[in-house]
C-alpha cells in the first residue's frame, strides 16, 4: 500500500507562514539558552567556580575584651567575663513568614522566651541597625551554645557567639564614674572616632568608659573558615586573634570611695574629694547608685525607666556633677572673695550682728534668732553670720557695678562646667540680674519676679536661684586654698595588661586667679577657727580628730515645707591643704549634724587613720 500525495489537501499560505514563525522562534530560543550555556560554562566559568569556592567560606569577627578600669593603687573596678550570646544573622532569615515565625516558636522554647518578645526584639534592633545581628538573648547557659549548634538545620540564621561582658566586681561602687557600654548606634558609625569599629560591636555609652573610649575598646579579630552546603562548619582556615583594650589606671581611692558611698547609702546625696593642687579625683559619688552589670547584657526598658525615675531618686543621675542645689552658707567663702577684692571689706573691717538684717519691708534673720554683735570676716566665717554676709551681698549689688560677686564666683567655677573627664556634667546655674530678667519673660511661672536687690543678699549666703554642685565647690575652695582654678581628672595613665605604663595623662593646667595671698589667708583662717575654735561652726565634729582641718557648714532652704539640705566643704591639713572634700545630703538638715561628719569620715579615709573611717560625730544643731 502507498499513500497517495496527489489527494492530500496542498497547505495554504497562512499556515505555511505560521509554521515559518514558530520555527524561527524556536530557533531564537534554543540559539538564545545555547549562548547562554556558552557563556557561563566556557566565559564565566573560572568566575562562578571562584563564588562557588568563596560559598564555602565564611569571615567570622571575633570580638575584643575591652580593657581593664583600676584605682590608683591597681585594685580591679572593671574587668570583663566570656559569655555566649544568641544572634540572628538578618540576610539568612527566612523570607516566608510562616517559616519565620516557626523559627522564632522554636528559638523561644530554647530560650525560655516568649515569641512575641523575640520577634520584639529582632525588628527593633534590626529597624535600628537593619544589616547587623540582632542579639536575642546574652549570657545563655552552655546546654543552649550546644543544643543550638548541634541543631543548626533547625535555626536558619541563629549563631551562639563568644562574647565579653562587662563585669564590675564592686556592683554598685562608682557606679556613675565606671559608666555603662552598649552596642554602638548607626550614628555613632558615621563618627571619626568610631571608625573601624562593627557594627556588633559594644562601645562605651556613659562615664569613664565613653570618656576613654578608644583606649578601653581592643582591636577585633577575625576567624574564616570552611563550611558545608548546609552553612556547617567544616575547618578553619586561617584566624587572627583579637587584641584587647589598653588598662585604664584611675585617681581613685577605693577606700574613700568605699567610705563615701558607705556614709551616704540609703539618702540623696553626693560627695567628691579631690587633690586642690592638681585636681585629681580621690573619690566621687552620688547617692542613690545604682549596679552596672544590668546593662552589660542589655537592660529592659522598665528597668531604664526605674534607673531613671526620680520617684526611685534617679539613680543614673551623678549628682556630684549634675546637682543643681542652693548651697547655703557653704558659699560665704566665695563671697568674702568678691568683697575683699571689691573694697567692700578689708580683713579687719567690723560688721554688727543684731540678729537680723531689713531691707525693704523684708527682714531676715541668722539661724535660730542669733546675735553675735561685732565681727569681722574671721569670726563672721567662724560662727557663719548670716547677718555679716546679707550686709556684704547687699554692698556688692551696688559697688564694683554690682556684678563683682558673680564675677568672682564664676572664676572660682561656678556656673559653668569644671572640666572634669566625665560626659554629661551640667554646668549649674548661676544667677544674674540678665538671666533671671530674661528667664523671668522665659518661664514666669518657675522665675516669678525679675531681679531685685535681695537676690544678691540671697546669693550671698548661697540661697536663692543658685544651682551648684559638690564638684564646682570642690574646685571654688580649692581655688581659695592655692589661689589657682584646677581641672579635675579621673585618669592617670594608660598601661598594658602587665601594668606597664604605655601613656600618661598630663595634669591639666591650673589658672592663676589673681586672688590677694593676704585676702586668701584671711578667709583659710576664718575656716580654720570655724572647725578649731570656740564657737566654730564644726568644732564639735572635729574634736579629737589627728589632723588639722578648715571647714564650713552650710544649711540650704529649699521652701515649700521641704527638709533643708545639707552640706559641708572642708580642706586637710590646714594652713596648707592637700585634700578638699565636699559633701551633700538632700533632706540632711544642719551641715553639722549630717553633711560635716560624712565628711569627717571620707577624710579620715584618705589619711589612713584607722578606726576614724566610721565613727560617726554629730556636731551642734545649732550652727548652720
Amino acid at each position: 500500500m502507498y499513500l497517495d500525495n496527489e489527494n492530500r489537501p496542498a497547505i495554504t499560505p497562512q499556515l505555511a507562514l505560521r509554521v515559518a514563525i514558530l520555527g524561527g522562534i524556536a530557533l531564537v530560543m534554543f540559539a538564545i539558552v545555547f549562548f547562554r550555556l556558552w557563556y557561563l560554562q566556557v566565559l564565566s566559568g573560572d568566575k562562578y567556580l571562584a563564588q562557588a569556592r568563596d560559598n564555602q567560606v565564611r569571615d567570622i569577627v571575633v570580638q575584643a575584651p575591652r580593657g581593664k578600669i583600676v584605682d590608683r593603687d591597681g585594685n580591679v573596678l572593671v574587668d570583663n567575663r566570656v559569655a555566649y550570646a544568641v544572634t540572628i544573622s538578618p540576610d539568612k532569615l527566612p523570607l516566608r513568614q510562616a517559616e519565620k515565625t516557626q523559627l522564632y516558636q522554636r528559638l523561644a522554647r530554647v530560650l525560655g522566651m516568649s515569641r512575641r518578645d523575640i520577634r520584639t526584639t529582632v525588628r527593633t534592633q534590626l529597624k535600628a541597625q537593619p544589616f547587623a545581628k540582632a542579639t536575642v538573648k546574652t549570657d545563655v547557659s552552655r546546654n543552649v551554645f550546644s543544643y543550638v549548634l548541634e541543631h543548626q538545620a533547625s535555626f536558619p540564621g541563629v549563631t551562639v557567639d563568644k562574647v565579653y561582658l562587662r563585669y564590675y566586681p564592686r556592683h554598685d561602687l562608682a557606679a556613675q564614674i565606671m559608666g555603662t557600654v552598649g552596642r554602638v548606634t548607626a550614628q555613632e558609625l558615621k563618627e571619626p572616632d568610631f571608625k573601624g569599629v562593627d557594627q556588633n560591636d559594644s562601645v562605651g555609652q556613659t562615664g569613664i568608659e565613653s570618656s576613654y573610649d578608644r583606649y578601653l575598646r581592643g582591636q577585633d579579630g577575625a576567624a574564616r573558615v570552611q563550611v558545608d552546603a548546609a552553612g556547617n562548619l567544616r575547618s578553619e582556615l586561617t584566624s587572627k586573634q583579637p587584641v584587647q583594650g589598653h588598662e585604664l589606671r584611675l585617681s581613685l581611692n577605693l577606700e574613700a570611695q568605699k567610705v563615701g558611698q558607705a556614709t551616704l547609702a540609703g539618702r540623696r546625696g553626693a560627695f567628691v574629694a579631690m587633690d586642690v593642687r592638681n585636681g585629681s579625683v580621690y573619690a566621687l559619688g552620688s547617692s542613690p547608685t545604682f549596679d552596672p552589670n544590668v546593662f552589660s547584657k542589655g537592660v529592659k526598658e522598665s528597668t531604664y525607666k526605674a534607673l531613671s525615675s526620680s520617684a526611685n531618686g534617679a539613680p543614673l543621675t551623678n549628682r556630684a556633677i549634675q546637682g543643681l542645689y542652693p548651697t547655703g552658707s557653704t558659699f560665704k567663702p566665695i563671697t568674702s572673695v568678691a568683697a575683699l577684692n571689691c573694697g567692700v571689706l578689708t580683713p579687719d573691717t567690723v560688721i554688727f550682728d543684731g540678729g537680723s538684717f531689713k531691707q525693704g519691708a523684708i527682714v531676715r534673720h541668722n539661724a535660730g534668732n542669733a546675735s553675735y554683735g561685732a565681727l569681722n570676716l574671721v569670726n563672721a566665717l567662724r560662727v557663719s553670720s548670716d547677718v555679716f554676709f546679707y550686709n556684704v551681698g547687699a554692698e556688692l549689688g551696688t559697688s564694683c557695678g554690682g556684678l563683682e560677686l558673680q564675677k568672682w564666683a564664676s572664676k572660682l567655677g561656678i556656673g559653668h562646667k569644671t572640666g572634669i573627664d566625665l560626659p554629661a556634667e551640667t554646668p549649674g546655674f548661676l544667677p544674674t540680674p540678665a538671666r533671671i530678667n530674661r528667664r523671668h519673660k522665659q518661664y514666669p511661672k518657675i522665675f516669678n519676679l525679675p531681679w531685685e536687690p535681695g537676690d544678691n543678699v540671697n546669693l550671698a549666703v548661697g540661697q536663692g536661684y543658685l544651682g551648684a554642685d559638690p564638684l564646682q565647690m570642690a574646685v571654688a575652695y580649692a581655688g581659695i586654698a592655692t589661689g589657682y582654678k584646677v581641672v579635675p581628672h579621673l585618669a592617670m595613665r594608660v598601661e598594658d595588661n602587665e601594668g606597664r605604663a604605655l601613656q600618661s595623662f598630663s595634669t591639666p593646667s591650673r589658672k592663676k586667679l589673681g586672688i590677694n595671698p593676704l585676702f586668701r589667708q584671711t578667709i583659710m583662717q576664718g575656716l580654720f577657727e570655724a572647725a578649731n575654735s570656740p564657737g566654730g561652726t564644726s568644732v564639735d565634729v572635729f574634736k579629737g580628730f589627728p589632723i588639722k582641718v578648715c571647714g564650713k557648714t552650710g544649711t540650704a532652704e529649699k521652701g515649700l515645707g521641704r527638709q533643708d539640705q545639707s552640706w559641708y566643704v572642708v580642706m586637710a591639713p590646714c594652713p596648707n591643704p592637700q585634700y578638699v572634700v565636699a559633701v551633700t545630703d538632700e533632706t540632711g538638715g544642719f551641715g553639722a549634724q549630717t553633711a560635716a561628719p560624712d565628711a569627717r569620715r571620707i577624710l579620715a579615709a584618705l589619711f589612713g587613720i584607722k578606726g576614724l573611717e566610721n565613727k560617726i560625730v554629730r556636731g551642734s544643731s545649732r550652727t548652720l
